[in-house]
C-alpha cells in the first residue's frame, strides 16, 4: 500500500514539475530569445558595441503611412540574430527626414520624396544639397490624391480656393506647391495634420484636402464619403514631366471616392532609400554596406504577401535622375548584373517603331518615364491575387 502510494506520490509531482516547466517556457520572457537572455545575464560595453555595430537605423514617415510600413516590412525581413538589426524609426515626413539625415545622430538612412531637395534647394533653404545625399534605390511612385466636392472636377478648379496640404514638416506640401506653381494655379494654402482637415472638408470649411503618398493611402481610403466628394483629376501637364510621372487611380484603390469601373488621371513623384554621402572606409559606410548586402540579397521576399503590394513597383536597378547612388550598392548591382530591365525594354520597344527616330531627347524623356508608370501599375495589378 505505501509503495503504491509513494508512486502515486511521485507521479504527480513528476506531472507538476512538468507543467511548472511548461508554464515557465510559455510565460518567461527570456526564455524567447537565448541571445535576449545572454544579454540581460551577461551585458557588458562590449555587448553594447556589438549591437550598435550591427544595427541600422531607418526614418520613415507618420503612422498610417506608406513609409512606416515598407520601414516595418524590411525589419521584418532583414532582422539576422546579431548579424543584422533594422531599426525604423516614426518620422514626421519627407523635410524633416531629410533633415534628420543630415543631422540627427545615429539615423543611417531614410525615405524621402524625390523632388523635396530639389524644392529646398530652389526656395534657397540649401545649396548643393544632393552632394551630400546618396541613393540606395528607388522605391515606389507616391500618387497625389485630391479629395473635393464634386464641384472640382480637376486641379485648375481650385484657383483662389482654401486647400489643406498637411503639415509644414512632411512632403505633401512640397509636392503639391510645386505642381500648383509650375502649373500657375493660385490657391489659399493651409497646414492642417490630415485627419483634422478631413473633417474640416465635411464641415465646409475649406475646399479640398491634398494627400501624397502610395495608393491605397489610409487616411483617403479611410474617408468617410457620404456622396458629396470624390478624387479630382490631375492633368499630366508638359511643365510637370520633367519630375513627376503620370498615374491612375482606380475604384479598386478607392471605392468611397471612385465609382466602380471609373479611373481618375493624377501624377506620382518618386520615393526614395537615401543616406548621408558616407566616405568609403568609415565606420557608418560599413553600416550602409551591411544594409545593402541583407537588402539586395533578400529583396525578392519582399515582394511577395504578406508585404505592402508596393515593393512589386521596386526594381533595384532603376536609375534616378539627378541623384549618384551608394557606391557599395552599385557596386552589389554589377556583381549580380543586375540591369534596369525597365529602361531595356522601353529601348527594345523604341527601336521596333519606326517613329521613335523623330522622337526628341526630351521627349523620349517624358515617353520613358509614362512607360515607367505603366510598367509599375502593370506590376502591381498582377500582385493582386484574382477573385474566386
Amino acid at each position: 500500500m505505501r509503495n503504491a502510494l509513494r508512486m502515486a506520490l511521485a507521479a504527480i509531482m513528476t506531472v507538476c514539475a512538468f507543467a511548472a516547466r511548461a508554464d515557465q517556457t510559455e510565460y518567461d520572457p527570456a526564455k524567447v530569445s537565448d541571445s535576449l537572455k545572454a544579454i540581460f545575464q551577461f551585458g557588458s560595453s562590449s555587448t553594447k558595441q556589438a549591437l550598435n555595430a550591427n544595427t541600422v537605423t531607418l526614418i520613415t514617415g507618420t503612422i498610417g503611412g506608406t513609409y512606416v510600413q515598407f520601414g516595418a516590412d524590411l525589419a521584418s525581413v532583414l532582422d539576422d540574430g546579431n548579424k543584422i538589426r533594422v531599426l525604423p524609426i516614426v518620422g514626421r515626413g519627407s523635410v524633416q527626414s531629410v533633415a534628420d539625415i543630415l543631422f540627427l545622430q545615429g539615423v543611417d538612412l531614410g525615405v524621402v520624396r524625390a523632388d523635396t531637395l530639389d524644392y529646398l534647394e530652389r526656395k534657397g533653404f540649401a545649396k548643393d544639397i544632393k552632394k551630400q545625399f546618396t541613393y540606395v534605390t528607388k522605391l515606389y511612385n507616391e500618387e497625389m490624391q485630391v479629395i473635393a466636392p464634386k464641384s472640382i472636377a480637376t486641379l485648375k478648379d481650385l484657383e483662389g480656393k482654401t486647400v489643406s496640404v498637411d503639415l509644414p514638416n512632411g512632403g505633401t506640401f512640397v509636392t503639391a506647391l510645386t505642381v500648383f506653381e509650375r502649373l500657375g494655379i493660385k490657391a489659399n494654402f493651409v497646414y492642417i495634420e490630415q485627419r483634422i482637415a478631413m473633417e474640416k472638408l465635411k464641415a465646409g470649411q475649406i475646399d479640398a484636402v491634398i494627400v501624397v503618398g502610395g495608393k491605397p493611402y489610409k487616411s483617403v481610403s479611410t474617408f468617410n464619403n457620404d456622396g458629396r466628394f470624390h478624387l479630382a483629376g490631375v492633368d499630366y501637364a508638359k511643365p510637370l514631366q520633367s519630375d513627376y510621372l503620370p498615374a491612375t487611380l482606380t475604384s479598386k484603390d478607392y471605392p468611397n471616392l471612385i465609382k466602380e469601373g471609373e479611373t481618375v488621371d493624377t501624377i506620382a513623384v518618386p520615393a526614395v532609400l537615401a543616406a548621408y554621402n558616407w566616405a568609403p572606409n568609415t565606420e557608418r559606410y560599413r553600416k550602409l554596406s551591411l544594409f545593402v548586402d541583407a537588402f539586395f540579397t533578400k529583396f525578392p521576399a519582399l515582394q511577395n504577401p504578406p508585404f505592402h503590394p508596393k515593393w512589386k513597383e521596386v526594381s533595384l536597378a532603376a536609375p534616378l535622375a539627378g541623384w549618384s547612388r551608394l557606391p557599395v550598392a552599385q557596386q552589389w548591382l554589377d556583381k549580380h548584373g543586375i540591369e534596369p530591365v525597365t529602361r531595356q525594354r522601353f529601348e527594345a520597344f523604341l527601336k521596333q517603331n519606326p517613329a521613335a527616330a523623330k522622337v526628341s531627347d526630351a521627349e523620349r524623356e517624358t515617353l520613358f518615364k509614362q512607360f515607367q508608370a505603366w510598367d509599375a501599375e502593370n506590376a502591381r495589378a498582377q500582385a493582386k491575387p484574382e477573385k474566386k
